[in-house]
């Protein structure tokens, strides 16, 4: 072997390419250590929106403690997780900006109503989130809605028809439930509840919603305000209870 010249340069040139190598990358570890590249500075900017209800206090309370290293060996990922970690925040994407900047930005929740009875929120692209719901109400209450794990998405689809299916009575929903039988309850605005049972078809909600749309007028005039609660699961007709009494319009099992 010592005496294959090739061999040695070839040898030598590969011990050669590796003490440069080592002195790359201790050059480079040593000038990313540098003060320079500390973080001084992370922008927070708002995702296509002026944020909201992400504020500083909670971005440093939160955040900020869990964010290790500099400018080349902080975590993104890391980075990413601790802001998605603060309330209201549904999204985080996170970028360098040379030499020693993070740039955040954040998407918020937009709540849509709360979900159950745990102090959750339901946001507007049918997620679970916690946050203060008395930052969720600036604008006014919230309607409320309840359902069974996994069912969020379906609630919230169901809300926005319903708000639909009313809007020519001039009624909004309020509450909307969804029970553990698969069963549509909804309360509007006007303080009525409407029981409409289980989905038996692709059009039985709509349709008996639109039995009762029909006819709401007419009961608001024999009935005023006095009605609690009509129930709509009946084929050909409603049961309704209004200032404490128990009536029936055309009800066949």
């Amino acid at each position: 072997m010592w005496h294959d010249v090739k061999m040695l340069n070839a040898a030598a040139g590969t011990l050669l390419g590796l003490f440069v190598l080592a002195l790359l990358g201790g050059g480079l570890w040593w000038l990313a250590q540098r003060p320079m590249f500390t973080l001084q500075e992370i922008r927070i900017e708002g995702a296509g929106a002026e944020l909201r209800r992400v504020n500083a206090s909670t971005v440093r309370s939160t955040a900020l403690p869990r964010l290790k290293g500099n400018f080349f060996t902080a975590n993104l990922g890391a980075v990413r997780a601790a802001f998605e970690s603060v309330p209201w925040v549904r999204k985080a994407a996170v970028r360098r900006e040379w030499p020693n900047r993070l740039v955040v930005t954040l998407e918020e929740h937009v709540p849509l109503g709360t979900w159950g009875q745990e102090g959750r929120l339901l946001s507007e692209q049918g997620e679970i989130f916690v946050a203060n719901l008395a930052e969720a109400e600036e604008d006014g209450d919230l309607p409320e809605f309840a359902g069974p794990d996994g069912s969020e998405k379906e609630v919230m689809m169901r809300y926005h028809e319903l708000q639909d299916w009313f809007a020519s009575v001039n009624l909004e929903p309020d509450a909307v439930r969804l029970s553990g039988r698969y069963a549509w309850t909804v309360k509007l605005d006007n303080g009525m509840t409407v029981e409409l049972g289980r989905e038996q078809t692709s059009s039985t909600l709509k349709e008996r919603v639109a039995r009762l749309v029909a006819v709401y007028p007419q009961l608001v005039a024999r009935l005023q305000d006095r009605i609690e609660n009509v129930d709509m699961r009946y084929p050909n007709g409603m049961a309704l209870k209004a200032g404490g009494l128990a009536l029936g319009m055309g009800k066949t099992k």
